[in-house]
């Protein structure tokens, strides 16, 4: 069936209708996955043409991710393209993300915000960097930006590894997982609307950083 778009969404009321509009335009099934917002998020998107699933209470982004994978998989689609709700990814992108998997044979393909670290702020331009080397050193992947979350993953890889985190960490540990069942992955530059993001991220630096480099070691 081809490929759908995932959006998992947490307390964006301010951003989430403009990023699924302009998703929409680009054609393909939107699957939006709602981690138990407060903030009206839901009413933003309700009688838009998604599919909309919501979480009862906040479980975290790895959470959405899993079940909006899930629900990927039960439709019968190939691969699925991620992408946050705040309004820092570019959904014109995604074709190109789309066909650039598809032609390279990607398991995963992470769109790279690598030339726009240097606008991002303190903790999270230097542990990009730091993890960004880390990934190279030890998987040999030339992944630049390990942290993105606009990436594509084909449907083979998510049916072969199974997920446990349901935070930020969770990108990591895909990235982990598929490093060991020697699936293929790669990187393509993207550059973010907004590269920094911190004000509309829900991201905790000193401890969801803490979280993700555990989950490296764990799989290293």
């Amino acid at each position: 069936m081809g490929i759908c778009v995932v959006i998992p969404a947490f307390n964006a009321a301010l951003t989430i209708e403009a990023v699924v509009r302009e998703t929409l335009e680009q054609g393909l099934p939107l699957v939006v996955v709602d981690d138990g917002s407060e903030d009206g998020t839901v009413d933003c998107v309700r009688g838009l043409p998604v599919n909309l699933i919501s979480h009862g209470r906040n479980r975290g982004k790895g959470a959405a991710l899993k079940t909006g994978f899930a629900w990927a998989l039960d439709h019968g689609f190939s691969g699925v393209i991620t992408l946050d709700s705040d309004g820092q990814h570019d959904p014109t992108a995604i074709h190109l993300l789309a066909e650039t998997a598809k032609s390279g044979r990607w398991d995963i393909l992470v769109a790279s915000r690598f030339a726009q670290f240097d606008q991002m702020a303190g903790l999270r331009r230097h542990w990009n960097r730091f993890g960004a080397w880390c990934m190279k050193k030890r998987t040999g992947f030339q992944i630049d930006d390990s942290q993105s979350g606009f990436r594509y993953y084909s449907a083979r890889l998510l049916r072969m590894v199974s997920l446990g985190n349901d935070g930020y960490d969770l990108e990591m540990e895909i990235l982990m997982k598929a490093w060991q069942a020697g699936c293929t992955i790669g990187s393509l530059p993207v550059p973010a609307r907004v590269a920094d993001g911190r004000a509309t991220s829900h991201f905790r630096p000193v401890r969801d950083t803490w979280n993700i480099c555990m989950t490296f070691l764990r799989y290293m």
